[in-house]
């Protein structure tokens, strides 16, 4: 008999730990590449925009799917039910390969903040740390989530006021550039952003341990997603106005130079804090998501049957998030930061645009987002540096021949892949 984890997520918790995936390091990092895709201030608005339209279809069908099948693992569980055992096993093979990458560079985003010296002994560090606080239970993690985006928001609405009051902040700098880039360059600004939005998936992987999923899930989602929203804009006009386009889209620490052009060099020091804590949150949060994906697969038999197994105290897949923690590590330990960005948001992509497909099946009245999200995110994911489009395709590749390899086995003894019903 599967074990089940213990429901003890409300709305305001679920919300938190979607804000922490959310509003974390992306907004301190991925405003730069992002400028400088699109070339302008309005274009980088209106990729911020775009990337917040398709976040919206995919989490209103996260949503509706994570209130029908509350169960961990997210997409990989609806593509099985909806679409077939193939479907669900490539989303759920491309985002447990695409978010331990993103784990990975949430970790060295950590070091680099902290000890630029020594940036991947201190992602080490906090990948380690992360792993025990996981390890204690799922309400552990909810409470440190809810100290950690405290932190973040403070520190974002500190940026914010610093930038706009300033007698140096000039409004004109948001239409410097104003030819920009062009639709290329809205695109593949939309898909750096999207990114930083991608954190509400955290709250559907989480459904096995939600109260009330059917009504907690659907609420949760569109709230995260909305505020997340809001202070993305803020935080982007106040930095287009401190810096401009072009500059902003030269920095390394785009958040930090913008306090320093407004004159609040004393806050420098305190973004870099901020940046650090923000990508803990989300390092805390994926890791969260991740092992809930890796128990979904191991209950199915397509990853180890060892990783299923539910810590009889503490009812966490304890197995699945030491595997994680261990993997996450070796990456942070050896890999480049901007590589892993690259190679996870092409996974994440595609990994949505599965979950829209499965949402097209539950019926007419939800096909106009799902067809919109479906298609937002193939473009979105197409936009990409071509080097992420080649490395997340032969790595979605190698997943689809693992899959068809097993499945081959599986007949031939008279076991499918997907024959353990999960729950």
């Amino acid at each position: 008999m599967t074990q089940e984890l213990r429901r003890s997520l409300g709305v305001f918790d679920a919300v938190l730990i979607g804000l922490g995936s959310m509003v974390g390091a992306g907004v301190f990092v991925a405003l730069a590449p992002a400028a400088g895709a699109a070339g302008s201030g309005p274009l980088l608005l209106m990729g911020l925009g775009l990337a917040a339209v398709v976040a919206y279809c995919n989490a209103m069908a996260s949503a509706r799917l994570a209130a029908r099948y509350p169960a961990s693992g997210g997409t990989y569980v609806y593509g099985r039910e909806r679409l077939g055992p193939f479907w669900g096993y490539l989303a759920g093979w491309g985002f447990v390969v695409g978010k331990t990458a993103s784990c990975a560079a949430m970790a060295l985003t950590v070091g680099a903040y902290v000890w630029p010296g020594q940036a991947h002994a201190i992602a080490v560090a906090a990948v380690v740390a992360l792993t025990a606080v996981n390890y204690g239970g799922v309400q552990k993690s909810a409470w440190l989530t809810r100290a950690i985006v405290a932190v973040v928001l403070a520190v974002l609405a500190a940026v914010v006021v610093s930038c706009l009051v300033s007698s140096s902040a000039d409004w004109g700098r948001l239409e410097a550039g104003a030819s920009g880039s062009g639709a290329g360059g809205v695109l593949q600004a939309a898909g750096l952003l999207f990114f930083a939005f991608a954190g509400y998936a955290r709250i559907a992987t989480l459904g096995e341990e939600v109260r009330d999923p059917a009504r907690t899930i659907p609420r949760a989602i569109p709230l995260a997603l909305g505020i997340a929203l809001v202070v993305y804009v803020g935080v982007a006009v106040a930095v287009l106005c401190a810096l401009g386009a072009g500059e902003l889209g030269r920095a390394t620490a785009p958040l930090a130079d913008a306090v320093r052009a407004s004159g609040a060099e004393w806050l420098a020091p305190v973004v870099r804090v901020g940046a650090a804590v923000a990508a803990l949150g989300s390092l805390l949060a994926l890791i969260l998501g991740v092992s809930r994906t890796t128990l979904a697969m191991a209950r199915d038999g397509h990853l180890p049957r060892t990783l299923a197994a539910v810590h009889p105290r503490f009812q966490v897949p304890h197995h699945a998030e030491l595997a994680v923690g261990a993997v996450v590590a070796v990456v942070a330990a050896t890999a480049d930061v901007r590589g892993a960005i690259g190679f996870s948001s092409f996974g994440v992509l595609v990994y949505y645009a599965i979950a829209n497909a499965s949402a097209w099946t539950l019926g007419s009245r939800w096909r106009v987002l799902a067809g919109c999200g479906l298609a937002g995110c193939l473009a979105l994911a197409f936009a990409l540096p071509l080097s992420s489009v080649v490395s997340g395709a032969a790595v979605l590749a190698a997943g689809a021949l693992t899959y068809a390899i097993r499945r081959r086995r599986g007949v031939s003894s008279g076991r499918g892949p997907g024959s353990a019903a999960m729950g």
